[in-house]
C-alpha cells in the first residue's frame, strides 16, 4: 500500500472529469513493469498505452466509477496518514467534488 500511495503522491492525480472521480498515474514508458504490477494488485483498476505523441511516450493508469468509490477510495482513506498535506487535499477535494462518502478520521463525511 505504501508504494501505491507514493506513486500518486509523487507521479498521481486525483480529480474527474466533471462527471465522475477518476484517479490517474502517468509515467514514461520505461515503468512499464510498475505499471504490470498496479493493473494485477488492483485488478478493477485500467491501464491505457502506450501513447507516443509531443515527445512523450508513457502510460497511463487509472482507476474510475464503482471501483474506485467501492475499493480504492477507502483504501487511500485507511492509510491517509501516509499522504502529505497537500496529497491528503486533493484526495478529500476529489472525495467531496464527486460525493464519495468515506469513514474515519480525516476522511471527507468523517472530518
Amino acid at each position: 500500500m505504501g508504494f501505491l500511495l507514493g506513486l500518486l503522491v509523487g507521479e498521481g492525480h486525483f480529480g474527474g472529469d466533471g462527471r465522475q472521480p477518476q484517479v490517474t498515474l502517468r509515467m514514461h514508458v520505461r515503468h512499464e513493469e510498475i505499471f504490470e504490477w498496479l493493473r494485477r494488485t488492483y485488478p478493477g483498476s485500467a491501464l491505457y498505452g502506450p501513447y507516443h505523441h509531443g515527445g512523450r511516450n508513457y502510460y497511463q493508469w487509472s482507476a474510475r466509477g464503482r471501483y474506485l468509490r467501492e475499493t480504492l477510495a477507502p483504501l487511500v482513506q485507511r492509510h491517509r496518514s501516509m499522504l502529505d498535506g497537500y496529497a491528503a487535499a486533493r484526495f478529500d477535494t476529489m472525495c467531496e467534488r464527486y460525493a464519495i462518502a468515506l469513514d474515519g478520521p480525516g476522511g471527507p463525511s468523517g472530518a
